[in-house]
């Protein structure tokens, strides 16, 4: 059994998952696994383009490597959710801020500036493409036929239907100026070496930022059943709908696929996921003393409300010293009369709740997003213990109510549940630990 409580443990475990998905590390490993490449264009210029939430700590590091490699880099864009203060840029990398996670004004600023970027990559030269997540909402623009407000209303429908992480790029990717390939197309260069932070389960290079350099392997007829599965199809902006119904009669062309010259010059990606941190949280419970160490191989899908109680039923059949863990991404359906949360903290919600009614006072639930955000609310997620459901009723909230209502921060925040936000500068999905004590 851990001589460290309960608490302790699990945010020294959510910390070593956070720096296993490190973004300066990802960089400098996939460079590594790169040298060929990079050496047979070291007489070439190279550009770095950065985009997503892990942006500015993924060009420092590439800046970094190329400077003790003896690499010229010719220039660049970083692309972020906040400002990058604490990176140093040459005047030759442009910085730039988007919006997320629905796209606006800024982000389709920063697609104008990656397209002007682009037109200045040579044929030979060598690009850095480094993505990580928020990439489709901060470089968020659409394509011909395609009005701007309607792609940005597109997202808030799919963000806000309970649509997998997935099945949500596999959309919004299609109608996205720079998405489903489309930045590889674009790039007319000798060679584009992609290093990549995984949002997304099992880790699909096409579905990371909405793969602007990887193809597309659906057809528009797979896009209108995703729309039609999730009970949206009637509610998709008139110029979305009618530009998907376009693709499917062959008026306008289909998202570049599997075998487009272009994706020849694309190497192989280098991913580093959510499984990464899943990894070393691992071995810090290990290290910690907790046993068994249950890591679970099947991705957190699904209703977040759903999953909450699922796992607290896993929690409450553990033998006490243990310590189970779980990664993925969750989603919550949205009332029309929602309140505030994420779907972390409705998930830890939703687990306290039954750890309650089980009354297994010894079980504890860390639930947070590797971004350090979850959800509009100003935390990253939440951790709850046995007593966190009695503890925020004795407080005055109605967390049946919370729960419901997608409402899950004030019933958290009055059982001093929540984990405050961070800027984590990674952004691997969710992680999930819960210890027996």
């Amino acid at each position: 059994m851990p001589e460290r409580g309960a608490a302790e443990s699990l945010g020294l475990i959510y910390t070593a998952a956070l720096e296993a998905a490190d973004p300066a590390r990802a960089v400098r490993d996939g460079l590594a696994a790169n040298e060929v490449s990079l050496e047979l264009g070291r007489d070439r210029p190279h550009w770095i383009i950065a985009l997503g939430k892990a942006a500015p700590a993924m060009a420092g590091a590439a800046l970094s490597h190329c400077a003790e490699a003896g690499l010229v880099v010719a220039g660049g864009l970083v692309v972020a959710a906040e400002e990058p203060a604490r990176e140093e840029f040459p005047s030759t990398m442009e910085r730039l801020i988007g919006d997320h996670p629905v796209p606006g004004v800024r982000s389709r600023h920063a697609a104008d500036r990656l397209g002007a970027l682009v037109e200045r990559v040579g044929r030979d030269d060598v690009v850095l493409v480094l993505i990580s997540g928020g990439t489709s909402s901060l470089i968020g623009a659409p394509i011909d036929g395609v009005r701007a407000e309607d792609l940005a209303a597109l997202h808030a429908l799919l963000l806000g239907a309970g649509v997998p992480i997935t099945r949500i790029n596999a959309v919004r990717k299609r109608f996205s100026r720079w998405g489903a390939g489309r930045l590889a197309a674009a790039l007319e260069c000798g060679r584009i070496i992609p290093i990549l932070l995984a949002d997304v389960p099992n880790e699909d290079p096409a579905m990371i930022g909405s793969g602007p350099v990887s193809p597309d392997a659906l057809e528009a007829w797979h896009v209108e059943r995703i729309l039609r599965g999730a009970g949206i199809a009637v509610r998709v902006p008139l110029s979305v709908a009618s530009t998907l119904g376009a693709m499917r009669a062959g008026v306008i062309a289909e998202t570049p696929k599997e075998g487009t010259p272009a994706f020849a010059r694309v190497e192989p990606p280098f991913i580093v996921g959510n499984s990464a941190a899943l990894e070393a949280a691992a071995a810090k419970a290990h290290a910690l003393g907790f046993a068994p160490v249950l890591l679970s191989n099947t991705s957190l899908t699904g209703d977040a409300t759903g999953a909450g109680r699922v796992l607290a039923h896993a929690l409450a059949r553990a033998t006490a010293g243990s310590c189970l863990i779980w990664g993925g991404e969750t989603t919550v359906r949205l009332p029309e009369h929602h309140g505030l949360g994420g779907r972390c903290q409705q998930l830890a919600l939703a687990a306290a709740e039954t750890l309650d009614d089980l009354g297994v006072r010894d079980g504890w639930l860390l639930a947070a997003g590797t971004d350090g955000r979850d959800g509009p609310a100003p935390a990253a997620g939440a951790l709850v213990h046995g007593s966190t459901w009695r503890a925020s009723v004795e407080a005055g909230a109605e967390p049946g109510v919370a729960l419901r209502r997608c409402d899950a921060f004030g019933a958290l925040h009055a059982a001093s549940a929540l984990l405050p936000p961070a800027v984590t500068g990674t952004n691997v999905m969710d992680i999930v630990v819960a210890v027996r004590r």
